[in-house]
């Protein structure tokens, strides 16, 4: 089947608006040093980045940096070129030459990719209006020094443009898109993962300084002393609409950890999850830099001969520690939420079946589910041991143990580096040679699928093809249109209504000031995806239907009625993990609901 047209996980569009309703009561995100935060410093360089302009050789003006952005962020960059449409014409000018340049000097770069030293090079300013130059540049990286003499051209943005006008404005409808959704995602993300850690953030540093002072007016009259000082640490999630679709941007500065995000991110099912981890997981390491004595001895040559390959990979012993532990805590606590999940979900069904070979045939499925699950931890693992987490695998069996202990993370590390067996860990990556290849074949037999097409006859199939269009034209009126006409020829066809569904779904998700407007736009996607299963028969894809069960249940979470999305999750997970199905994201999400007070 086409799963690029009729698996895509565009039912996701509800999930911020649904996970708002899982916040713990009284969690306060500021008590673990998590702040969510506009910034106007990446405001203003990316808004500038957005006035280039070339024109293509038919004659028409185009952007130069066109990189893929959210719905909000789409609709923010429009309203930006309107307010700047007047923007003086050597400005312009000047911006455009030097994306041009830095362009070509990255001729492989995308758009994405060369706008992300930009977004650094943002944090090196000092705040608004000044916006100046780092006093220490030595230090600062080489992408990041290519771009740092874009920062006039910034500080001549922000006077000439007009943009300090509507800052405030622009800041402030970050921070209400975050409220109605990145917050609660953040939250989330939070909870699971300091309760599997069992630990709470290090929100203070301390530092010792030597100082010196003159005491009297002779050559042996200076005094020295040790100044202890502390330093309060932060994590903060940074919406910004005009940052990639889809991209995580982090950056540790001393003690704060920025991750700047698209303001549809889900927080827990990106790469700010390591962010997170890292904020939680190096002063802890830091703590214990005196005790890896053994592991040094042991990871030098290794992180050597990655080199030779990579050579992006740090030589730094501690810095390979921490990522490694990162790499660990990400891998396994998702291993560990998900396999929790499918053991109560097969419980449950064994308690309802009644004959033993019923019972053995769920243990089995159960069996090799989490066989499955296993074995594409071992895949990622090894993947983070490529890149230079050369402890991962160590880790993750370490953490194996203290899962269900209740021992905080914090004070069971000395422990875990103090076990460390170097002739132990040189087997680790054969050991696990035969889940990789099992985890291999199954990436490789889900991606065949996913390129498989339908017959060129099917014409159902064109028909929503050509649909597709309109819906990533946004143009969701003609999309129902045409929807319309399709069931009429096609009246018993879940594919057909599968479609309608999404378009109601992200008809929905682009309502904000009109309530009942969304609860009935609601409504027409929880009766499409249930007119889905109303006409499923024994050969519907089950991938189709996996989503469809997702779709339902987050709508039913949306309307509070708990009870039955766990109900619907279910249903997705005893279809299995099929390719192109909604697998991973109905055990999260029954794992959340039964974890919520």
């Amino acid at each position: 089947m086409i799963r690029q047209l009729f698996l895509v996980l565009g039912l996701l569009v509800f999930t911020a608006s649904i996970n708002g309703q899982a916040n713990r009561p009284g969690m306060d995100l500021s008590n673990y040093g998590v702040r969510i935060e506009a910034d106007k410093r990446l405001i203003v360089v990316l808004a500038a980045l957005e006035m280039a302009q070339w024109q293509n050789p038919a004659g028409r003006t185009e952007r130069l940096l066109d990189t893929p952005l959210s719905e909000k962020g789409a609709s923010f960059r429009e309203k930006l070129q309107r307010e700047h449409a007047d923007l003086p014409d050597d400005l312009r000018q000047k911006i455009s030459n030097f994306v041009v340049r830095h362009k070509k000097l990255h001729p492989k770069s995308t758009d994405a990719e060369i706008i992300a030293p930009f977004m650094a090079m943002a944090y090196t300013l000092t705040p608004v209006p000044e916006l100046a130059d780092p006093i220490i540049t030595i230090d600062l990286p080489g992408p990041l020094l290519d771009v740092l003499d874009f920062a006039p051209l910034v500080r001549e943005f922000y006077r000439r443009s007009g943009i300090v006008a509507n800052l405030d404005e622009y800041a402030r409808g970050y921070i209400t898109d975050a409220d109605s959704g990145l917050r609660s995602s953040a939250r989330e993300m939070v909870s699971e993962l300091l309760d599997y850690l069992h630990t709470r953030p290090n929100l203070l540093v301390t530092e010792r300084i030597k100082t010196e002072s003159k005491k009297g007016k002779g050559k042996g009259s200076m005094i020295r002393q040790i100044e202890t000082r502390e330093h309060e640490r932060s994590f903060v999630v940074v919406p910004e609409k005009l940052a990639p679709k889809g991209n995580i941007s982090f950056l540790n500065i001393r003690d704060d950890y920025y991750v700047i995000v698209p303001p549809d991110t889900e927080l827990n099912f990106s790469d700010a999850r390591r962010a997170f981890i890292q904020f939680v997981v190096d002063p802890l390491v830091l703590a214990q830099s005196k005790d890896i004595g053994a592991i040094r001895t042991w990871a030098k040559p290794i992180l050597d001969e990655r080199r030779k390959t990579n050579p992006n990979i740090s030589p730094d012993v501690f810095l390979a520690v921490s990522r490694s532990l990162v790499a660990a805590i990400d891998v396994r606590q998702t291993e560990y939420s998900q396999i929790r999940t499918l053991t109560e979900n097969a419980r449950q069904r064994i308690v309802q079946v009644k004959t033993e070979p019923e019972k053995l045939a769920v243990s089995g499925e159960l069996k090799r589910a989490i066989q499955a699950l296993s074995d594409e931890a071992s895949l990622r693992l090894f993947e983070d041991h490529e890149k230079g987490a050369i402890l991962s695998f160590y880790f993750a069996e370490q953490l194996k143990g203290i899962e269900d202990s209740g021992f905080d993370i914090a004070s069971s590390l000395k422990e875990m580096i103090a076990a460390f067996d170097p002739p132990k860990e040189s087997g680790r990556l054969a050991a696990s040679a035969e889940a990789r290849t099992r985890a291999l074949a199954a990436r490789e037999a889900r991606k065949a699928l996913d390129t498989r097409t339908l017959p060129a006859e099917n014409s159902v199939t064109r028909r929503l093809l050509d649909i597709q269009k309109y819906i990533d034209a946004k143009d969701y009126v003609r999309a129902d249109s045409e929807l319309k006409r399709v069931l009429e020829e096609y009246p018993s066809e879940p594919r057909t209504y599968f479609t309608i569904g999404r378009v109601a779904s992200l008809n929905a998700a682009a309502i904000i000031d009109d309530p009942e407007k969304q609860a009935q736009k609601l409504l027409d996607a929880k009766v499409a995806f249930s007119n889905v299963l109303r006409t499923a028969t024994s050969s519907t894809d089950k991938a189709l239907l996996s989503l469809t069960y997702v779709a339902l249940a987050r709508i039913y979470e949306h309307m509070d009625d708990n009870g039955y999305a766990i109900q619907l999750y279910d249903k997705a997970i005893e279809l299995d993990n099929v390719t192109g199905g909604a697998y991973n994201d109905a055990l999260t999400a029954k794992q959340r609901l039964i974890k919520r007070p």
